[in-house]
């Protein structure tokens, strides 16, 4: 069965929709080149950014849904974003972090739209590498549910218990996430 993703954009191009792709051209590699040639890189770096950001997007969507929780614009400039620092890493290059934007208000709500997405996709990716209990359980707690309706579920002997071993999870959760590289841009710049 192939997974679906419900972002009507995802859905364009998976069906190869050259409308969508021009729009995207139109409205996204401005952004992208403005990147790129202000972190190091050239025109046609941003060309191939662009066109791998797509290629990259289309092939997981192809293999599992494609879970967008901010705008299309912000998770698609984060998809480019890590391409072209994967590449200058590769070449080792150092990024320039002064001045490579002009925010205007707009542009701030973009940048924390992007590093919304970023950090839930990290608290989700390091989620699932807990236990399945903890995950599950983390799951529950993260969602609200009472601590009485957790010791049913998840059959411990007291609420006691079940704070215990939620306490357990959260610590190994954010051990997790403060070990992951990307945790030191996400959370400390």
């Amino acid at each position: 069965m192939e997974p679906s993703s419900t972002h009507p954009t995802i859905k364009a191009l998976l069906n190869g929709d050259e409308l969508t792709i021009r729009l995207l051209y139109d409205s996204l590699y401005p952004k992208v080149l403005s990147y790129v040639k202000n972190n190091k890189g050239t025109a046609n770096d941003a060309e191939e950014v662009f066109h791998n950001g797509l290629f990259q997007l289309i092939s997981r969507a192809k293999v599992k849904e494609v879970l967008i929780k901010s705008s299309f614009e912000a998770y698609f400039f984060t998809i480019c974003r890590n391409l072209w620092l994967k590449e200058l890493n590769k070449r080792k290059k150092e990024i320039r972090n002064e001045g490579f934007f002009e925010l205007k208000e707009k542009d701030d709500n973009h940048l924390a739209a992007v590093i919304q997405q970023e950090r839930w996709e990290l608290f989700e990716e390091m989620i699932n590498r807990l236990s399945e209990n903890c995950s599950k359980l983390l799951k529950a707690y993260f969602n609200k549910v009472p601590y009485n309706i957790i010791v049913k579920k998840f059959s411990y002997a007291t609420e006691n218990a079940a704070f215990q071993r939620v306490h357990k999870c959260k610590k190994k959760l954010t051990e997790l996430i403060k070990t992951d590289p990307r945790y030191k841009n996400l959370y400390t710049s």
